[in-house]
């Protein structure tokens, strides 16, 4: 025990209860997630954060809390993926981009949660879609190529940059053949576009959602009745397009009229098309790559910010995929 008390020491102060509440975590999780992360001891004394360490470990956990300060900061609750994201901008050298990140709120949530791109990519993800008319984001699930698009078509909606929001989504499943459902349209669709909806009432509330849904404001429909349609004056997000035909992309992006905004996301690892049926998407992403005003984007497993075993088993999936190829020419 004297050893450790010989050990360098750092302290932070902290300027309310509110933050030393969010940096501790819920029976201190928080705290005991960063000594396991940075091999410090990190003890929280009232208002003061005290760490101790050797001089690497120190130096490493101390410059951590500074990169999570913006959210314990605002009482923020710090979860696993902040904790992650950050040490890996830490340990890539990208601590002021982070910082650049953490700084920029994008919305608040209904339960008050301060909205942000967590990542570099997301952010380059939200820039693009602020600077271009057509947006192609394309990455694995978790990664929030859906959740961004709905906070910006909710922003520029709030700010009357557009007059309507338009979400839609192919209905593989019932290929696209609707009218054999049982219910009306709106009954018919909703299974497919529950994502969408778990968006919305996450940042209006439900209540409101619903209003602006009866309002027109905001309209909900399976992609087969884009078909003939001028998009004018709207926000366009449609969702899953992994599970586009070449025609069907094709047909929707040819929808979008003056002084709107169109959103295309999707994973093409997860298409539900024919095996021998190319993605509208992956079609897309390869014809548009070189068109002025659209914006292609990638997101990777690096980007996932859902529970941090998704990252690691969409890094699963990816290493057995890249092995399949081995494989069959073994075989041959």
């Amino acid at each position: 025990m004297a050893g450790a008390e010989t050990l360098p020491c750092f302290s932070i102060d902290l300027p309310h209860q509110e933050a030393a509440l969010a940096l501790a975590g819920e029976a201190e999780a928080t705290l005991h997630r960063l000594e396991a992360l940075t091999g410090a001891s990190l003890v929280l004394r009232g208002l003061q954060l005290v760490i101790q360490a050797k001089a690497p470990q120190l130096e490493r956990a101390s410059a951590l809390v500074e990169l999570l300060r913006p959210l314990w900061a605002e009482g923020q609750a710090i979860g696993a993926v902040d904790l992650q994201t950050a040490l890996t901008a830490l340990d890539t050298g990208r601590s002021s981009e982070h910082r650049e990140l953490s700084q920029q709120v994008l919305a608040r949530s209904q339960s008050g949660k301060l909205l942000r791109a967590r990542t570099v990519r997301q952010k380059a993800y939200v820039e693009a879609m602020e600077r271009h008319d057509l947006t192609l984001a394309l990455g694995p699930a978790g990664t929030g190529k859906t959740f961004l698009a709905t906070i910006q078509a909710v922003r520029m909606l709030q700010e009357r940059r557009v007059e309507r929001l338009i979400l839609t989504r192919p209905a593989v499943e019932a290929g696209e053949r609707l009218g054999f459902l049982p219910g009306d349209l709106q009954q018919k669709v909703d299974p497919y576009l529950r994502p969408l909806y778990d968006a919305l009432h996450g940042l209006l509330g439900a209540e409101r959602t619903t209003a602006l849904l009866e309002k027109g404001v905001i309209e909900v429909a399976p992609l087969a009745y884009m078909r003939g349609r001028t998009l004018a004056d709207a926000f366009v997000i449609l969702d899953e397009a992994q599970n586009t035909t070449t025609a069907q992309m094709r047909m929707v992006l040819t929808r979008l009229g003056e002084n709107s905004r169109m959103v295309v996301t999707g994973d093409p690892t997860q298409s539900d098309l024919p095996r021998d049926q190319l993605s509208g998407l992956v079609e897309a992403a390869g014809v548009l790559a070189d068109v002025e005003g659209v914006a292609i984007c990638h997101l990777t497993a690096a980007d996932v910010v859902r529970h941090p075993l998704v990252q690691r088993m969409v890094h699963a999936y990816a290493r057995r995929d890249a092995a399949a190829p081995a494989r069959s020419a073994q075989r041959g």
